[in-house]
């Protein structure tokens, strides 16, 4: 009696295994389905726009503020340049890398690489003063002073380097659109908030001084974000972002003296469009 029982269990056990293979095999478990333990990299462009800000130079001989200053950015459009890694510092950049620690979140590093350009010849309000005031054709008068070149040329644009850590959700929306198969297209929604310093090279001619004309820790930023995921063939993706933060820079080299500064602070808003691959290793 025991044999034809134990006959039936063996045969049980092995069905069960035999068709649990075969819903494997057909039904594979897809790429897209679980994030945790990813890789992504991403890199592409930006456009920016700037609220306008106070900037303050001081030095050993003058000290000034000038209000309500504009800025715009400075892009190359579409170009090769995004391409060749010889040049890849002159058009407007984004370089992220990131882990994911969960299926939602992941974290990341890295360079925002914008352009800040102050508007010439301008009539701004300005207080304070510096040497030989009205010899360079920024005619000051009635508290204001026009920003001739001979007076001062001020730009962040190789860049304004905002280096920064984020972290981000991403959720699979791909259902809304009635995507039937996840590792063909995926589209996901990303939202994130991230921190970090400013690490720019600022070309700056002030009262016919020679310009620093080097990198330098300036100051700090923060940010948050949003934007959607595209996901190919599991691998690949386009992301685009909306991302706006505020940046606080102290400590601003203008020029060779060690005497002279600059600061300011202003917000910024970020339109990205990158290109990317996620993976396991």
């Amino acid at each position: 009696m025991k044999h034809p029982f134990l006959m039936v269990v063996l045969t049980f056990c092995v069905f069960s295994q035999y068709t649990f293979s075969q819903e494997t095999v057909e039904n594979p478990e897809k790429f897209t389905a679980n994030n945790k333990g990813k890789f992504y990299i991403f890199w592409g462009g930006n456009r920016e726009s700037y609220s306008k800000s106070d900037i303050h130079f001081k030095g050993a001989d003058y000290d000034f503020t000038i209000y309500d200053v504009s800025a715009h950015d400075k892009p190359k459009g579409w170009h090769l340049d995004y391409l060749n890694p010889a040049r890849m510092t002159i058009p407007q950049t984004n370089l992220r890398i990131g882990y994911f620690i969960t299926n939602h979140y992941n974290i990341s590093i890295g360079v925002d690489h914008m352009k800040y350009v102050m508007y010439n010849d301008r009539r701004v309000d300005y207080s304070g003063y510096y040497p030989n005031a009205g010899t360079y054709n920024e005619n000051p008068a009635n508290g204001q002073l026009t920003l001739d070149e001979d007076f001062l040329l001020f730009e962040h644009t190789d860049g304004l380097n905002y280096v920064n850590t984020e972290i981000s959700r991403v959720d699979d929306i791909s259902n809304l659109f009635k995507l039937p198969n996840t590792d063909k297209i995926q589209i996901n929604l990303t939202e994130g908030i991230g921190g970090g310093f400013l690490y720019p090279k600022t070309n700056t001619t002030l009262l016919g001084k020679e310009r620093h004309d080097d990198f330098n820790i300036a100051g700090f930023g923060i940010s948050a974000k949003a934007g959607l995921n595209f996901t190919f063939f599991k691998y690949f993706f386009i992301q685009t972002e909306l991302k706006g933060g505020y940046i606080e820079m102290n400590n601003i080299k203008t020029t060779k003296s060690s005497a002279d500064s600059a600061e300011q602070h202003f917000w910024f808003l970020q339109r990205i469009v990158a290109v990317g691959g996620i993976f396991r290793i």
